[in-house]
């Protein structure tokens, strides 16, 4: 798809209308789901999103059908970015080139949701806080949900780290997946790293903010506001088979190790895939 196949300058300027009062007045277009879901303003910023996906980031999409048409399944990603666009340009990857143009349930850390204004404007979007509560509720839904197992260490990568992958927390996923029976999809993202390149953290002033990191790019803080703009890398996304999980038994999600075991064999399955589509890539703009 070219961007005039779908790109309208009213439209577009009434999205960006809509987001930056959104923003200041977290004012809603209607009815929200139980997460705070709002259909008419995942419309009202269609524009915006897609100007990201084909334009911006120029996003290209590999084994996409690999998620179902229908019913449950959990997308394990790897996480980076600083903030969570890679989240949002898969949603967006499902909704555009799936067959049926699936929805993704996308699960955000405690500290973006948290945050000013910004947890507000991702749930409407469709994010949901990260917990085990949420994603089991979703996933009883039939939903397909999106977790990043790295997660804020994920984020705060520096730039020196960046795709290498941090652990996957305690397995949380993989416990899931074995108490509802729900294949994992492994997916791999290429481009994010680069959007907002971390050279230093500020531990200090992070915990005077009541934030988890506080990062030096660039381009922030000095530079402002502007500096937050993401850089135009270009992205690439690879959305792997799906691992099944129902020879375990729901009781066995309480075996720690086993649990380590297939939470490592899945980071891993994913390293490499992110390793492969490194090696694919030439450059960091051109891709």
């Amino acid at each position: 798809m070219l961007l005039k196949d779908w790109f309208k300058p009213d439209t577009f300027k009434e999205s960006l209308y809509q987001l930056s009062r959104y923003y200041f007045q977290g004012e809603t277009q209607g009815e929200v789901d139980e997460f705070g879901m709002d259909p008419a303003m995942v419309e009202a910023l269609r524009p915006f999103f897609q100007f990201l996906y084909y334009d911006y980031w120029r996003v290209d999409v590999e084994g996409i059908a690999n998620i179902p048409k229908k019913g449950r399944c959990l997308l394990v990603a790897n996480h980076s970015g600083m903030l969570p666009y890679d989240g949002a340009m898969l949603t967006v990857a499902s909704l555009n080139e799936h067959p049926t143009n699936r929805s993704v349930r996308f699960l955000i850390e405690d500290f973006v949701y948290h945050f000013p204004f910004m947890g507000t404007i991702m749930s409407r979007l469709g994010a949901v806080r990260a917990c085990p509560e949420n994603a089991t509720w979703l996933l009883k839904k039939g939903e397909a949900v999106l977790v990043f197992p790295e997660g804020v260490k994920g984020l705060g990568k520096l730039y020196e780290e960046r795709y290498q992958l941090k652990r996957f927390g305690r397995g949380g996923f993989i416990k899931l997946a074995i108490k509802t029976k729900t294949p994992i999809i492994p997916v791999a993202i290429i481009g994010a790293e680069e959007i907002h390149p971390i050279i230093w953290k500020s531990n200090i002033l992070a915990k005077a903010m009541g934030v988890p990191y506080l990062p030096v790019t660039p381009t922030f803080p000095w530079l402002g506001p502007l500096g937050l703009i993401p850089l135009p890398t270009k992205w690439s996304i690879q959305v792997g088979k799906p691992i099944s999980f129902d020879k375990y038994k729901s009781t066995q999600a309480d075996d720690g190790l086993l649990v380590q075991r297939l939470t490592e064999q899945v980071r891993t399955h994913i390293q490499k895939m992110v390793d492969k589509n490194l090696k694919k890539r030439k450059s960091v703009w051109l891709g």
